[in-house]
């Protein structure tokens, strides 16, 4: 797939909504930060993209930019950070307890982690640092000390997954690549792996192989 691989490192990518987390995280972090009568309020504003969602006529990561302006437009962008820290803690306990296990096996090879996600960076950064692995995310936009409802980053999710992993290493430089996901929204993230995983069509975990000699 790619050039021959230089050093010994490998590289492992995990999605986290639906792979290494068991929830959706995005939806439980409006319910999370904010009052349920704004939550109520402003949904009824987006009522028919939401039904719409669910009937599968509008893509989720549209779904995902109309929730996160309706919702998070405006608010003060410090207040929702301690927000964020304090879910991401609460996070932890939602962890695939399989998959987190692979991931510390990846860790104590000295294999390169990094967590490849369309949630938001204002909660996974704090939980990346937990775990001590990379991130690349959907990035949201701060202005004047307010989230202006729109991302800095595309939302991360399908291609733009693939793009921002090839945009943060250079795959040429590992020895083998990893990639675990659950859904559709993974799968060219999925085909930039020499080893990958999709949750709840494959069976067994890839083989921890050796590095390249």
């Amino acid at each position: 797939m790619y050039a021959t691989r230089q050093t010994h490192q490998n590289l492992a990518l995990f999605d986290f909504d639906g792979t290494l987390c068991r929830q959706d995280s995005f939806t439980g972090f409006i319910f999370y930060a904010l009052k349920k009568r704004h939550i109520v309020r402003q949904g009824l504003k987006i009522l028919p993209q939401i039904q719409a969602y669910y009937r599968k006529r509008y893509p989720a990561d549209q779904m995902r930019q109309t929730l996160f302006y309706t919702m998070f437009k405006d608010q003060d962008a410090t207040s929702i950070q301690t927000i964020a820290n304090e879910y991401a803690q609460s996070l932890i306990g939602t962890l695939d307890s399989a998959l987190l296990i692979r991931l510390k096996a990846h860790q104590a090879r000295g294999d390169r982690v990094a967590l490849v996600s369309a949630s938001l960076d204002l909660y996974l950064k704090p939980l990346c640092d937990y775990l001590d692995i990379d991130l690349i995310c959907t990035q949201p936009q701060i202005r004047q000390s307010k989230l202006t409802g729109h991302y800095q980053t595309p939302d991360c999710s399908a291609e733009q997954k693939s793009l921002r992993v090839q945009a943060a290493y250079d795959l040429t430089q590992f020895a083998n690549i990893y990639a675990y996901g659950n859904s559709h929204e993974d799968e060219a993230l999925l085909a930039l792996a020499d080893y990958p995983f999709m949750l709840g069509r494959d069976l067994d975990l890839p083989p921890l192989v050796l590095k390249s000699a």
